[in-house]
């Protein structure tokens, strides 16, 4: 009965769709959940975001406030911070981070605490499924305890599921219905609804057989980038050091038609997955006694190159006869990322500690970051900074983290002193160190 209830009001569109957390990937879900004929609930715990989305205004550069004020204006679309509300939802889906703690362990405080603040709401008849990214076994582990603990039966009288988002935040090629949804399932028949709904709002659905297959299916894929781009971060040290461009050798390597996929090195990783997924793996296969050491060895490749882009910045500095400590050095891009507004676990965080650390004096400039953010790990009283001839040939050091397609690329190699280049975007010049 209640199988047969869920599925008809999911086909027929009526079924209220609840996200839960209304960021890079809560909100442009439930937006698409909305253009795909649904009403849609966003609960968040952030008062802030609550205003503004209930007034139609984005606080994502790269997800438009047309779309999200014609959603509001049309009833279609509203958010609050009343958990107590999750009982009107017929699907609930959990979008909340899952960080590293300071230990570099897995901290899945956001899910526990939404899994608790939904619990006491939850009916017979709602499918739950958590989309954040996180070790195999969390669903089993973490959600489904609150589930049976309300003296529901998955696949019976409520039905689980585990679904991991994939996002790429400021790439045109792809938005959340274009990109194929894998889902896992507790039960054949949550399986079953789990499809059915993501059928809905996206254009491919993939489904596995259980959460644990679709938790490590996302690991997997982000693994995968931060193996790859240890080795190309190494290759990059070793190239450097044999007076070689490895961007000039990544790009003849692509040239060949099979067995190679390009991969390019950079300050360190950052974002919300690359990071920190595979220490979500690392932590876990502990549990079974397994060491997973390529991985744990990409991860130090990777989490030392901040320190490598500050030597190379003293090295650059040297050679102009001025010490680090002093020098007046601008960070160019502290996004984690080109031509987007996310400073989650952004390489630039760990540069500017460095640089401060040993005495130098910042500022930055980035286009789609006008004031510095608060962050989980940092804050600073800065914004960020007009780039003009003048302005540019001010500082002793341009230090280029991020490569967003806004900077005049020309202008900066023209009126800079240095520039320490960590993203390959110069060509050989007797001002550029490549980093």
């Amino acid at each position: 009965m209640h199988l047969e209830k869920l599925l008809k009001a999911i086909n027929d569109k009526s079924a209220l769709i609840g996200i839960v957390g209304m960021g890079y990937v809560g909100l442009p879900l439930g937006l698409a959940f909305n253009r795909a004929g649904f009403k849609v609930v966003g609960f968040d715990i952030d008062a802030n975001k609550i205003n503004s989305l209930n007034q139609g205004k984005s606080y994502i550069q790269h997800i438009g406030s047309e779309k999200l004020s014609q959603a509001v204006k049309t009833g279609g679309f509203e958010a609050t911070d009343d958990f107590s509300r999750a009982g009107e939802a017929d699907v609930l889906l959990i979008c909340v981070p899952t960080p590293l703690d300071k230990h570099m362990e897995p901290d899945l405080s956001y899910v526990i605490s939404t899994i608790k603040s939904l619990a006491p709401h939850l009916r017979a008849g709602q499918y739950l499924s958590l989309e954040s990214t996180t070790y195999p076994g969390t669903t089993e582990e973490v959600i489904l305890p609150h589930i049976l603990e309300r003296g529901f039966i998955p696949g019976q009288d409520f039905f689980v599921g585990y679904s991991p988002e994939r996002e790429d935040p400021g790439n045109p090629n792809f938005e959340t219905k274009t990109i194929p949804k894998v889902v896992g399932g507790m039960t054949p028949n949550c399986l079953e609804v789990g499809k059915q709904l993501y059928e809905q709002a996206i254009a491919k659905v993939v489904p596995v057989s259980s959460p644990r297959a679709a938790e490590m299916t996302k690991l997997l894929e982000n693994i995968y980038r931060a193996v790859n781009i240890g080795l190309v971060n190494e290759l990059k040290m070793v190239a450097d050091r044999m007076d070689i461009d490895i961007h000039e050798v990544i790009k003849a390597a692509s040239s060949k038609p099979f067995g190679f996929k390009a991969f390019y090195p950079g300050p360190g990783l950052g974002g919300h997955c690359i990071p920190i997924d595979p220490f979500y793996l690392t932590w876990k296969a502990k549990e079974y006694g397994v060491h997973t050491r390529f991985i744990e060895l990409a991860g130090q490749i990777n989490n030392n190159m901040p320190q490598y882009v500050v030597e190379k910045t003293v090295s650059a500095l040297n050679e102009k006869g001025k010490a680090l400590k002093g020098a007046k050095i601008l960070i160019l891009g502290i996004a984690y990322k080109k031509n987007v507004d996310d400073m989650r676990e952004s390489p630039a965080l760990e540069v500017i500690e460095l640089l401060e650390a040993k005495g130098a004096t910042l500022d930055y400039s980035d286009p789609h970051i006008p004031a510095f953010p608060k962050t989980r790990r940092m804050y600073r009283d800065m914004t960020s900074v007009d780039l003009t001839a003048e302005v540019i040939s001010s500082y002793d050091c341009l230090l280029l983290v991020t490569d967003h397609d806004a900077y005049d690329y020309d202008l900066l190699l023209e009126h800079a002193n240095c520039i320490v280049d960590s993203r390959g975007v110069f060509k050989d010049h007797e001002k550029v160190v490549k980093a």
